[in-house]
């Protein structure tokens, strides 16, 4: 049950004593050391489901992730798959490789998390929802050729909840006075805390030592057009941010509206797709790239039934 914080008892931090409370919150292991022998097998050319199999059994989390995504996604089957090779080829390699990625990363964050008091199973399908879409945006630009667009957008948020570890009085004022206020999430934040999520989830990676790209998500997926580096996949977290929020898949913990004209109209559109002399072109381009998210919106709320 949560307990109301009284204003007077929280005031905001100095940036200095926000990063010294953020170099003694947990650490994101899954994020330097994603189950190596299953990521190879994936990206082999030649995989067996009953070796991709083996490697599953041995993480009863994956296990259980597996299963329960299967039974989701094919609720049409006559009968409930228990069989981890059943599920191994009923799903297929890409939603395997992301669910290996989604285990030990969400694992960490709930461990980050602690106990503050705030709806986690919604937050994490916010989250899940915006990496499957980042990887969508990615996918209308070119190939994927690794997992840093699904990690990054995974990640985006994880200033929320390095708050929510570090400062959770602060944290929980932020978010019970979002139940009463319309202001801004961003505004409470720097007027509670000190800092918004942003800055926070920046500072917290790199105190940690984590990749720029990661930080360059954390620090700027609201504002893409402030990246120096990094400025096409920081790109693509905005707009997968601001779809899976107007479509009201989990919570991010940011009550502000998003109608279909925000993301659309959103900043990450102009950094994917840069003025080019052919305008009705680009336009064509950007045109087949949304309707392409759109159906991809639409599966999202099955799939994360399963993964969450």
């Amino acid at each position: 049950m949560t307990t109301d914080v009284a204003p007077a008892q929280v005031r905001p931090l100095t940036r200095d004593q926000i990063e010294n409370r953020l170099k003694y919150c947990p650490r994101l292991p899954s994020l330097g050391s994603i189950n190596s022998a299953l990521r190879e097998l994936l990206n082999a050319d030649q995989r067996y489901t009953s070796q991709v199999a083996e490697i599953i059994r041995r993480d009863p989390s994956l296990t259980a992730r597996l299963l329960r995504l299967v039974n989701s996604v094919y609720y049409g089957l006559s009968t409930p798959v228990n069989s981890i090779e059943d599920a191994v080829f009923y799903l297929g390699v890409r939603q395997i490789r992301q669910l290996v990625m989604v285990t030990p990363i969400i694992e960490d964050f709930q461990k980050l998390a602690g106990k503050a008091s705030f709806a986690w199973r919604e937050f994490w399908q916010h989250c899940i929802g915006t990496a499957i879409l980042t990887r969508e945006v990615i996918s209308t630009l070119r190939a994927p050729t690794d997992e840093v667009d699904y990690v990054a957008g995974l990640i985006h948020d994880v200033g929320k909840i390095a708050m929510a570890s570090a400062c959770p009085e602060h944290f929980e004022l932020i978010h019970q006075r979002g139940n009463l206020t319309d202001s801004p999430l961003m505004d409470r934040e720097r007027e509670i805390l000190g800092l918004d999520h942003c800055e926070v989830g920046a500072m917290y990676l790199r105190s940690h030592n984590l990749p720029d790209a990661l930080i360059d998500v954390a620090r700027f997926h609201h504002s893409p057009e402030r990246a120096a580096h990094h400025s096409q996949l920081v790109a693509a977290v905005q707009i997968a941010d601001l779809m899976v929020r107007q479509a009201c898949i989990g919570n991010s913990g940011n009550t502000e509206p998003v109608n279909d004209n925000d993301w659309l109209k959103a900043k990450g559109w102009d950094i994917l797709y840069p003025d080019q002399t052919d305008s009705e072109k680009a336009e064509s381009e950007k045109s087949l790239a949304r309707a392409a998210l759109k159906r991809s919106l639409e599966r999202l709320p099955t799939i994360l039934e399963g993964l969450v």
